[in-house]
């Protein structure tokens, strides 16, 4: 009797044994198909492109203008979404919009212009399209001896022949009685006459070594009077634009509140041509922070520490009392460095309405 007692508590103790074992091997196999899901769901939110829409109203805004829409793209960093760009097509739809602005960090990591050309393929050829560039995509202008007499890089002259004007200068949009400028916001610090002091002595001293120049330094030349042309135009921009104008400025990386604040409260009172009359910034940059957490904030950013609020990296915030929007944008960069791609973070274009109406 002992004895089948004692089979029993051991048989007992058996089934207690693998028991415990079960919930191992539960997790054993729940586990990998669990990291599966998560993969899965990471893909299909990534590789989704979705666009967001909005209205910004301004109050001063002439009645022209009413309705003026703005696509806006950036930190696109050579990536594709389908074949031409398929992907961004379907999010496209079958939106109107009056321009496009790229606010920099369209290229690939070797410069790779042509997603960019399949995604400016997508969007009708009489439709303005400005270009800014982003730290990634480098200077617009080559000052060293290159493959053509123009001051531009292979790259920016590709883009500028599939009909993208490349933003070095500002540049107005009339419509009716109503005018808006788009303006790459470094160019409301600079001292144009220092600067073409500077210049037009750099220009000198290379005229007057005409006999000895070298390939390079005729490729110089030609961005000096670059330049100079460049500082013309932006002086008489500084002499008619009107305080009934609308100014976007465009910036790759966005304004800080403090530099905002700075730049309104030491700008020229008299001057129209100031940030302190900008409507609108748009910027780019963050990549809505490349990895962030499921339904919830950005885990890292480089340039601001671990988890930093949505206001500084994407979305409409206000700057110095001035409306900045920062696009998500729509691939993942370089400056991340362990954050490759992009985690629980959809690509996104915009598209900006303005209205008088509140």
């Amino acid at each position: 009797m002992a004895r089948r007692e004692n089979r029993y508590v051991f048989a007992k103790e058996d089934r207690k044994f693998r028991k415990d074992r079960h919930p191992i091997r539960t997790l054993l196999i729940l586990i990998p198909l669990l990291i599966a899901v998560v993969l899965v769901i990471n893909y299909t939110i990534t590789h989704r492109v979705t666009m967001e829409e909005f209205r910004l109203t301004v109050l001063n805004l002439p009645a022209d203008l009413e309705g003026y829409s703005i696509l806006h793209l950036s930190d696109l960093h050579g990536a594709e979404f389908g074949k031409q760009q398929k992907v961004i097509e379907t999010a496209l739809g079958t939106s109107k919009y009056s321009c496009v602005v790229m606010t920099g960090d369209m290229l690939g990591p070797e410069k790779e212009v042509q997603p960019v050309l399949d995604l400016i393929a997508l969007m009708p050829p009489e439709t303005p399209k400005y270009y800014i560039p982003g730290d990634t995509d480098g200077p617009v202008v080559d000052s060293l001896a290159h493959g053509s007499l123009s001051v531009y890089r292979e790259w920016a002259l590709e883009l500028q022949q599939a009909g993208v004007t490349i933003l070095d200068r500002p540049v107005s949009v009339t419509r009716g009685k109503g005018k808006l400028w788009f303006v790459p916001e470094n160019l409301y610090a600079l001292d144009l006459e220092r600067m073409q002091g500077v210049y037009r002595q750099q220009l000198a001293e290379l005229n007057d070594r005409a006999t000895s120049l070298t390939a390079d330094d005729a490729a110089r030349i030609r961005v000096l009077e670059y330049e100079l042309q460049r500082i013309a135009e932006l002086t008489e921009v500084r002499k008619t634009i009107e305080p009934t104008d609308i100014q976007i400025a465009l910036t790759h990386i966005p304004l800080s509140a403090e530099y905002a604040e700075d730049m309104v409260r030491w700008g020229n009172k008299e001057d129209v041509f100031s940030l302190r009359y900008a409507a609108l910034i748009l910027a780019g940059h963050y990549n809505g922070g490349q990895w962030r957490l499921p339904f919830g904030r950005a885990l890292y950013v480089p340039e601001l520490g671990w988890f930093p609020e949505d206001r500084l990296i994407q979305g409409l915030d206000y700057v110095a009392g001035i409306p900045q929007y920062i696009s998500p944008g729509l691939g993942s960069a370089p400056q991340y460095g362990w954050e490759k791609g992009r985690a629980f973070n959809g690509p996104k274009i915009t598209r900006i309405v303005l209205t008088r109406r509140q």
